[in-house]
């Protein structure tokens, strides 16, 4: 039992009926999971409205109610607090129920359009490989030391976030690294944790569906940097039109990486090609076995973040040069018959040109580059055209077809993508429904030496349409397809 003010603490409060002085056992959003002397938060969402709910948490046990309006029918053996945005207190009263967890280890924020699973990841290795004990929360897995679990969204909900920086404590994590997601922002997934830094990758196209303008999507951005304290440090990426806007408000250290602007963490390419890059950080040359020039951004937003953090230089580009690419991201493969295989989570118009203009740049142009590529049903349809330009543009073939549909028609979700094209590519272009006949394609029009980019799903292994999740994944399939081709 935990004391209902203590989880109160800081919340903004604007109206209370009833006594707070009592004890709680645990807080829920979701009405069917409150029992007895539970608290039960109503949150106003895109599907469902929590208010709708109040009284069935009541009935089910429920001591305490936490709204934005005070229901008609009120008990008189229920506390109800009503607050202006009742997520935020959400995030507050979380921190609060599982005793501030993030004040007991260094937690970075990640965030912006691009790259967020890439450096969250590789800061999670890079501080492995340094022997500390760490936690990682991301698209990919969220992960206590070598313990991974499962997760759906890129910034799960603050009840979720503060339980596992609650085991992260109890395992003795000393820093960790955790994706920072637009909707996260919005929505205070993030309240009431204490950020030791932030690190901007950059901004692009993306999720305006939910955001309404650019504009918004950016400024909600920018108010994770201007919410961290001033004991963090707050590192962007000054090579990105948006880069110094984010840090204008921040009370944090303001850093800066870049490959072509002055930077506190310079980068230049020396050299890249399908085995890696060779970089110079700072005057001083390493080797990596990742590819392209925005994992060199990558790698210097993970070397700036490390360096702020406090870890020597030397073990900081020795470790640098050891790291691993995350699967689903640019991940490169190469055939018995010497095709070459990218697969990439590429969803966005700005992730796809940089892929494509990665593996463009490598090539020596005689050989073919074939895309496969679709878009997400029931996300942003503003892009879809946008897309199906740049695959055509940079492709020398372009095989569009489903990506996760959801609850829209795939043939639909093309068409949109397809509108995009300009009519000199209409020839480079063609629609293959079935994601994994539209790989069965590329391999087939792939002779040895070109390059066939699957974009969109990078590290999912699955496929969702109508509300069920398949197994798929495409570096399985599209290994298990050359190999055949290969016999």
């Amino acid at each position: 039992m935990k004391s209902l003010q203590d989880i109160l603490y800081k919340t903004p409060i604007e109206a209370v009926k009833g006594d707070t002085n009592i004890e709680i056992e645990s807080l829920h959003f979701d009405s069917r999971q409150v029992r007895q002397n539970d608290v039960f938060i109503a949150i106003r969402g895109e599907a469902a409205d929590g208010h709708n709910y109040i009284e069935a948490a009541v009935a089910q046990g429920a001591i305490a109610v936490i709204c934005e309006v005070f229901p008609e029918n009120i008990s008189p053996e229920v506390i109800y607090i009503k607050y202006k945005d009742t997520r935020e207190a959400l995030a507050i009263m979380a921190s609060n129920y599982y005793e501030n967890p993030s004040e007991n280890l260094k937690l970075v924020g990640i965030t912006g359009t691009n790259g967020k699973t890439t450096i969250s990841s590789l800061l999670f290795q890079m501080f492995k490989k340094l022997g500390y004990k760490v936690g990682l929360i991301s698209t990919v897995v969220i992960k206590v030391n070598d313990k991974d679990y499962a997760t759906k969204l890129t910034t799960p909900d603050s009840l979720t976030i503060n339980n596992y920086l609650k085991l992260m404590n109890d395992a003795g994590v000393e820093y960790c690294f955790m994706e920072v997601s637009s909707h996260g922002i919005a929505q205070h997934r993030t309240s009431g944790l204490t950020f030791a830094g932030g690190i901007f990758t950059n901004l692009s196209h993306d999720h305006l569906d939910y955001h309404k303008s650019f504009a918004e999507y950016r400024d909600v951005k920018k108010r994770f940097f201007d919410e961290l304290p001033k004991s963090a440090f707050a590192i962007t990426n000054i090579d990105d039109k948006n880069g110094e806007y984010m840090l204008q408000n921040t009370k944090a250290r303001k850093k800066t990486y870049g490959l072509k602007n002055l930077a506190d963490y310079k980068v230049k390419i020396l050299e890249k090609s399908f085995s890696g890059l060779k970089l110079n950080i700072n005057a001083n040359e390493i080797w990596s076995t990742f590819i392209g020039d925005f994992n060199a951004y990558n790698l210097a937003a993970v070397y700036a973040a490390t360096d702020q953090l406090g870890i020597d230089e030397l073990e900081n580009l020795q470790y640098l040069s050891s790291l691993k690419p995350v699967a689903g991201r640019f991940q490169h493969y190469v055939s018995n018959s010497g095709v070459n295989v990218i697969v990439d989570y590429a969803h966005t118009p700005d992730a796809l040109q940089n892929v494509l203009q990665t593996a463009n740049d490598i090539r020596t142009k005689n050989e073919e580059l074939i895309t496969v590529v679709g878009c997400g049903g029931d996300r942003d349809k503003t892009k879809r055209p946008m897309m199906g330009k740049i695959a055509a543009n940079f492709s020398s073939k372009v095989v569009f077809t489903s990506d996760n549909p959801r609850t829209e028609d795939p043939d639909e979700i093309i068409k949109d993508v397809e509108a995009g094209v300009e009519p000199q590519d209409f020839s480079k272009t063609l629609n293959v429904t079935l994601r994994d006949q539209a790989i069965k394609t590329a391999c087939n029009l792939a002779a040895p030496g070109d390059i066939i980019l699957i974009a969109g799903k990078g590290h999912e292994t699955y496929q969702e349409i109508h509300g069920l999740r398949r197994d798929f994944n495409d570096l399985k399939i599209v290994k298990s397809m050359l190999e055949q081709l290969n016999k």
